[in-house]
């Protein structure tokens, strides 16, 4: 299904490797995220900033991932766990009742990792976050329902505790 179609679906994801507009602000880049959702459509004629509606709405966003004191900052300017936020400001951005998060730990220091933690919790939760992570302290801490894989084999599915009780688990990721 085509990413255009997915998002009206209510469908919103974040991508291993991020996928932002590094030459533009942080602001400019919620607000490209939230006009691909607006009846509005981009005209390269008119300038963004003209939408004040778009860029409050931007803010907003961006204060819940704890950017909005660098809205105006250019995204070149940021620290990977920032653009991390960013992303996710993204995705937040287009209303989604699914967000797909695509190992949104990997490569962050361990101030940043808590920062994004805290992010992800503080998620409504009415919407359902699917995550992929191969780091098991987080996968544990954060999901409710653990699915392990191991070459796209089904390892075991269940609570925290199921998981960590199996012994497949315990041995391909838990190292004992």
């Amino acid at each position: 299904m085509p990413s255009r179609r997915r998002f009206h679906l209510g469908i919103a994801r974040t991508y291993q490797i991020i996928t932002l507009f590094p030459g533009e602000t942080l602001l400019r880049n919620v607000t490209l995220a939230l006009l691909g959702k607006s009846r509005r459509r981009w005209n390269p004629f008119v300038r963004l900033s003209r939408q004040a509606s778009l860029a409050a709405q931007a803010r907003e966003i961006l204060a819940r991932v704890a950017l909005d004191h660098m809205a105006d900052r250019p995204l070149g300017q940021t620290s990977y766990g920032e653009r991390r936020r960013v992303e996710v400001a993204m995705a937040l951005a287009q209303n989604p009742r699914v967000l797909l998060l695509d190992e949104p730990f990997a490569g962050l220091s361990v101030d940043e990792r808590r920062d994004v933690l805290r992010l992800v919790t503080s998620i409504p939760r009415d919407v359902t976050i699917v995550m992929i992570e191969h780091d098991m302290d987080v996968a544990l801490d954060f999901a409710e329902r653990i699915t392990v894989l191991h070459f796209g084999e089904v390892v075991v599915e269940g609570t925290r505790g199921e998981v960590v009780a199996h012994p497949r688990t315990r041995e391909l990721y838990l190292g004992e």
